[in-house]
């Protein structure tokens, strides 16, 4: 998140024999999530580019999948966490695999040292909140080049982030509503939830209310502005990001009055249990899924733990963000 996160690293646990097909499988409508054979191999391309606008310049590594001839197919952003890096963030959610299953492209914008020391996403800097200024301007700029260089869907773009990348994705989703069609944020925080340093550690520690600011931090966003598709993962034993935060961002996320809401409980083979929480519109339509992993602390659930700030004992939270913003697309 800040610099705290390299203090904070969880060391990588050995994988158990059977792990996670991402994507292949629905939701698990029993008690016990699926387990399946080693993740499908890799047939795409994984490319590094480079955008540059007057807030400065980013590289980033898209990940073409194979079944790529042209078509229009969707786009996932995918946002690291502190000290990460975009092939971190690939091998560890194996987000690549997702790809090549459900047909998307993949794009990892790469935070600088040079902006953040430890490579973090600045989301606790107003002027890294706000549409058109900085990072979110570098980010939505990155979404659009892939947008202007490939054939996307543009009505089914996602974007997804870990901790301190988490916590960016939120304010992209509430910066650019009407780019993204939802969002993943995995043990982030809401967008405005810090408006400096010493700000973010309380957030982060407390997970206190976002109060006194409008969505985006200024005055672009519409006070009938829609619900924003949101799914949310936390581990309810994470002790660098306060899972309250959790419960901000589905706060921020809702706009209009939710008709309905579910709960559903299950336990992973040899793992962790955790509580599915949705939220359905007038539609009967999920527009809110809230995720408590109980047991899991400040990781990717269902993660390749190859890496670190994975845990692979978790229900899959990279089959269950893809699944979840497919099923969504911008309105028009």
């Amino acid at each position: 998140m800040v610099d705290r996160d390299r203090h904070h690293r969880s060391p990588p646990e050995t994988a158990s024999p059977a792990a996670f097909l991402p994507c292949r499988d629905p939701v698990p409508q029993r008690d016990t999530a699926p387990q399946a054979p080693a993740a499908l191999p890799v047939s795409g391309r994984f490319l590094a580019e480079t955008f540059s606008n007057s807030a400065g310049s980013r590289s980033y590594k898209l990940y073409v999948p194979g079944s790529y001839r042209g078509q229009a197919v969707p786009l996932v952003v995918m946002l690291h966490g502190c000290s990460q890096t975009a092939d971190d963030l690939a091998i560890g959610t194996r987000m690549n695999e997702c790809a090549e299953i459900r047909g998307f492209l993949v794009v990892y914008p790469v935070q600088t040292a040079a902006a953040n020391h430890a490579k973090c996403w600045n989301w606790f800097r107003p002027d890294d909140q706000r549409r058109d200024r900085g990072e979110p301007s570098l980010i939505a700029g990155i979404t659009r080049q892939v947008m202007s260089d490939y054939v996307i869907d543009r009505r089914r773009v996602y974007i997804a982030g870990l901790s301190a990348g988490g916590a960016a994705a939120a304010i992209m989703g509430m910066a650019y509503p009407d780019l993204y069609a939802a969002i993943g944020v995995h043990s982030g925080l809401a967008c405005g939830a810090a408006s400096g340093i010493f700000s973010a550690f309380a957030a982060m520690q407390r997970g206190e209310p976002v109060v006194g600011r409008r969505p985006n931090g200024s005055a672009e966003v519409s006070e009938t502005r829609r619900t924003i598709p949101t799914i949310v993962f936390h581990g309810d034993r994470d002790r660098t990001v306060h899972p309250a935060n959790a419960d901000r961002v589905i706060a921020q996320a809702q706009a209009a009055t939710v008709l309905g809401k579910t709960l559903q409980t299950g336990q992973v083979d040899d793992g962790h249990a955790y509580s599915r929480t949705r939220h359905f519109d007038d539609a009967g339509v999920a527009v809110l899924e809230q995720w408590v992993v109980h047991g899991l602390g400040h990781v990717w659930s269902g993660g390749d733990a190859v890496v670190a700030y994975m845990d692979p004992r978790g229900p899959d939270a990279t089959r269950e963000m893809a699944r979840f913003f497919l099923a969504h697309a911008l309105p028009g």
